[in-house]
């Protein structure tokens, strides 16, 4: 594991000062983990553009610039609608580790070396490409991000919640021959009106396969949804999480179950959750102790990957050394990793806080 950052932090810090420039060299220096990242959310316009000629596929762009213009949203729906537009390039194993390994290289870059992975196998089955194409190529890319930068990763296969639970439970019966590559399910895609109690039962069917459980909740849905997650599909983990501070309740059982919010800032500025970074309510989740870690969600329409998550947050809430030791720490303990692994992480960062 390194204790010096891959990116230039320099460049990153240059519009902030020389204050945020001290932090973000202070933060690329120090191994993180990922734990809320799509890797369909990865694909770079440069990607995307060159998929679509190797495969021969139309999209309504031409060129790269046009690709990188259309990422503008207001909400989580309009950022759908060209998500899902853009996976039409995804079509052969190759493509899914091509789309893996230039987020691998991103994580280098970024000094992660952990990262927990969602992808959407709905999304890509049901335009007719193969269910193992797709887990093998995203796989093969994170057994190679081991080999070559000793960087680990779990993989999470999220159930499209705008579908319905027939859908659901035919994309677990899929999975079963690849279950040794895959270690848990979420929930994610367009939240209003689609409450986690609608895949109940495709839950407990996960569960008795073994597979961790997390969900979307509260990122746009109302605290209730973050209720059902907890209750009905027991989680482990909140993904999101912001609307939980609604309730007063809700908080106070998330603390004391220790139950991780895996928080987007970025994420929640480009899609309107927060109107402006200095209104997030990051700060207030760990004054109030909730287990908060900071994540990049679908960096490639959002603007940054984790570095800069961290950089434009501390500078919008003003946070210093500490809070956002907290909240490296968090990455790591709210992981999927065995605790051991966990003790080990945790004596890296703290060694590399110790290094000069």
């Amino acid at each position: 594991m390194s204790c010096m950052g891959k990116v230039t932090p320099e460049l990153m810090a240059r519009r902030w000062g020389t204050r945020t420039l001290e932090i973000s060299q202070w933060i690329a220096r120090l191994p993180k983990a990922e734990l809320h990242l799509h890797i369909e959310g990865s694909l770079e316009p440069e990607l995307m553009f060159g998929l679509a000629q190797r495969n021969g596929v139309s999209i309504p762009f031409k060129s790269v610039q046009d690709i990188r213009s259309a990422y503008k949203f207001s909400n989580l729906q309009e950022f759908l609608d060209i998500y899902y537009q853009g996976m039409a390039v995804l079509i052969v194993e190759q493509d899914f580790y091509d789309l893996t390994w230039e987020y691998i290289e991103q994580c280098h870059k970024n000094n992660i070396v952990h990262c927990e992975i969602f992808f959407d196998p709905q999304a890509h089955t049901d335009r007719g490409v193969d269910f193992g194409s797709v887990v093998k190529g995203i796989s093969r890319a994170l057994q190679n991000a081991q080999t070559r930068y000793s960087i680990s990763s779990r993989l999470i296969m999220s159930f499209l919640r705008h579908l319905d639970e027939a859908s659901a439970f035919a994309t677990l019966d899929s999975a079963m021959p690849y279950l040794d590559l895959i270690h848990g399910v979420g929930l994610d895609s367009s939240e209003l009106g689609h409450p986690p109690e609608k895949f109940q039962r495709v839950f407990e069917a996960a569960h008795a396969l073994g597979l961790k459980r997390v969900a979307h909740a509260g990122e746009e849905g109302p605290p209730e949804y973050v209720w059902q997650a907890l209750k009905l599909l027991q989680v482990t983990r909140i993904d999101h999480g912001n609307r939980a501070l609604e309730d007063a309740e809700l908080v106070s059982y998330l603390v004391n179950a220790g139950i991780p919010l895996t928080v987007c800032p970025l994420s929640n500025l480009s899609l309107g959750v927060v109107d402006q970074l200095a209104k997030h309510p990051l700060k207030t989740m760990l004054d109030k102790g909730l287990m908060v870690t900071i994540n990049s969600d679908d960096p490639a329409y959002f603007g940054g990957y984790l570095n800069e998550n961290y950089l434009q947050i501390a500078q919008a809430l003003h946070l210093e050394k500490p809070d956002l030791l907290v909240l490296i720490n968090n990455s790591f303990k709210a992981s999927f990793l065995p605790d051991s692994e966990i003790v080990l992480r945790l004596a890296e960062v703290e060694r590399c806080l110790n290094h000069r």
